[in-house]
C-alpha cells in the first residue's frame, strides 16, 4: 500500500523526506511465548516529534542509519509519540512502541530480539496509514471522544505517554536500588527490623533531589517524585530564566525549587546548589545532555554520601575519582525503559494532568512541505517550543474541546 508519509534515509542532503512511501503489514512478536500476528491497519491522528527523531534525522545525514531501517527496506518511517485510530475497531488507541522476541523488549538481553515503531526496525506513526500489532494499540480512559472525534486538549497530552512512561520506570528502579542501597544504615539509625528500614530508605533517597536539566523528562520526574513522596526537596538546574514559561510550568506542577544555571564558574554552582538544597543531594539526576552533570556530582561533591546517581542523558560521559566514589558509597545507575503497565499508567495520569499546556502545534502542510527546514527551525531550534506536534488527521480532531 502506498501512503503519504515522512521517511529516514541515508542521504546527506535529504536524511528527511516528505512523499510516497510503501508500508507492509509484517507479523511481529509482542513478547517472547507469543504468536506471530499480523498488524491492524490504523490512521495516525496527533504525532509528537522526540529529540530521538532530530538524532536519526542527523544519524541519515552521516549514513549510519542502516542498522534501523525494517528489514529489506533502505528507508524508516519515523514518529513514535501518539494517538491513532483503529477503523476496525472504532476506537482510539496509543501504540506501545517495543515488542519482539523478550520477555521485556524494553529490557531484552543480548541472546533476544525487539523492535521499536518509528525508531528500529519498524515503520512508525508519520504516515496516513500504518499496520501496528493487535496487542500493541493501548487503550484511552473514557469521556475523551465526542460524536467520533478526539479532544484536542487530550490529543495534546497523549504525545508524552513514552516518555512519561520510562520516568515511572526510573521512579521505580530509584525508589528500589535507593531502598536496597541503605536499608542496612537505617536499621541501625532507627533501630527497626528490615521491612521498615526498607521504607525509610526509599523515602530518604528523595530527601534532597537534584534534576540537573529541565527538558520534558526532567520535568516529569519531578512532577512523579512530587506526587509520591511527599517530603522530598527537589531543585530543577537549568540555563532558562526563572520566568520562562517552563520553569514557572515545572515548579508550578511540582513544587520543586529552581535555580539558575548561569554562574561564572562551576564552583560557584556547586556551592548555590548545596546551600539552596540545605545540604548535599541524597539523588542526583543527570537529564541534560552534557558533561557538566558528573562534575558537578562528583568533582563538585555535590552529591552526598550515599547517594544515588541517575544517568539519564545520552551523550556524555561519567567520569568519577575512584578514591571518593568508593569511601562516600555512591551508587551510580542508568537506564532507559519502561513496561506496558507503566504506559498504562502514563496515559491514565496524563489524563488527567495540564501537560497540553506546553504542547505547541506546527501546521501539517508546513511541515510537509520541508520537514527538514521545520525539525532545524522550527521543532527543535534555540527558540523552540518544549514540545511539538502535529494533527496528522484534521477530521478527527475536536479542536474546540
Amino acid at each position: 500500500m502506498i501512503v503519504k508519509g515522512t521517511y529516514f534515509q541515508n542521504d546527506a542532503e535529504r536524511p528527511l523526506v516528505y512523499g510516497d512511501v510503501e508500508i507492509e503489514n509484517v507479523k511481529r512478536q509482542r513478547l517472547k511465548g507469543e504468536p506471530l500476528k499480523e498488524g491492524i491497519l490504523c490512521e495516525p491522528v496527533m504525532v509528537g516529534f522526540c529529540g530521538t527523531d532530530n538524532e536519526l534525522m542527523n544519524m541519515g545525514s552521516k549514513g549510519l542509519m542502516g542498522p534501523k531501517f525494517p528489514p529489506g527496506k533502505n528507508r524508516l518511517i519515523n514518529g513514535h509519540e501518539g494517538i491513532v485510530w483503529v477503523p476496525s475497531e472504532n476506537r482510539f488507541a496509543i501504540v506501545l512502541i517495543r515488542g519482539g522476541d523478550s520477555y521485556d523488549p524494553t529490557r531484552y538481553t543480548e541472546d533476544e530480539t525487539y523492535f521499536e515503531y518509528g525508531c528500529d526496525q519498524a515503520d512508525g506513526l508519520f504516515a496516513d496509514k500504518q499496520y501496528f500489532h493487535p496487542d500493541m494499540l493501548l487503550r484511552i480512559p473514557d469521556g475523551y471522544v465526542h460524536d467520533g472525534r478526539l479532544d484536542l486538549s487530550f490529543a495534546k497530552k497523549m504525545v508524552f505517554p513514552d516518555p512519561f512512561a520510562c520516568m515511572l520506570f526510573q521512579l521505580e528502579r530509584m525508589e528500589d536500588m535507593g531502598s536496597a542501597h541503605n536499608f542496612r544504615r537505617c536499621m541501625k539509625k532507627y533501630k527497626c527490623d528490615e521491612t521498615e528500614a526498607r521504607r525509610i530508605a526509599k523515602e530518604e533517597i528523595f530527601e534532597r533531589t537534584v534534576i540537573f536539566g529541565l527538558g520534558t523528562t526532567g520535568m516529569f520526574i519531578g512532577d512523579l517524585i512530587a506526587r509520591n513522596h511527599k517530603d522530598s526537596r527537589i531543585l530543577f538546574i537549568a540555563r532558562s530564566p526563572e520566568d520562562s514559561e517552563k520553569v514557572r510550568f515545572a515548579v508550578e506542577n511540582s513544587g520543586a525549587d529552581y535555580l539558575r544555571n548561569d554562574f561564572d564558574s562551576e564552583d560557584d554552582l556547586a556551592r548555590a546548589i548545596v546551600e539552596k538544597l540545605g545540604g548535599r543531594a541524597t539523588t542526583f539526576i543527570g537529564v541534560s545532555g552534557t558533561n557538566v552533570e558528573h562534575r558537578i556530582a562528583f568533582e563538585k561533591k555535590v552529591l552526598g554520601c550515599n547517594g544515588l546517581y541517575n544517568s539519564f542523558s545520552l551523550g556524555p560521559r561519567i567520569e568519577f575519582d575512584t578514591m571518593p566514589f568508593g569511601f562516600e558509597n555512591h551508587l551510580i545507575i542508568a537506564s532507559i525503559n519502561f513496561r506496558q503497565d507503566h504506559m498504562e499508567k502514563a496515559i491514565s495520569l496524563l489524563a488527567e494532568s495540564n501537560y497540553d499546556r506546553i504542547v505547541r502545534l506546527i501546521d501539517r502542510e508546513e511541515f510537509a512541505k520541508d520537514p527538514i527546514d521545520a525539525y532545524k527551525n522550527r521543532i527543535y531550534s534555540k527558540s523552540a517550543p518544549m514540545k511539538t506536534a502535529v494533527i496528522w488527521n484534521e477530521k478527527y480532531i475536536d479542536t474546540t474541546r
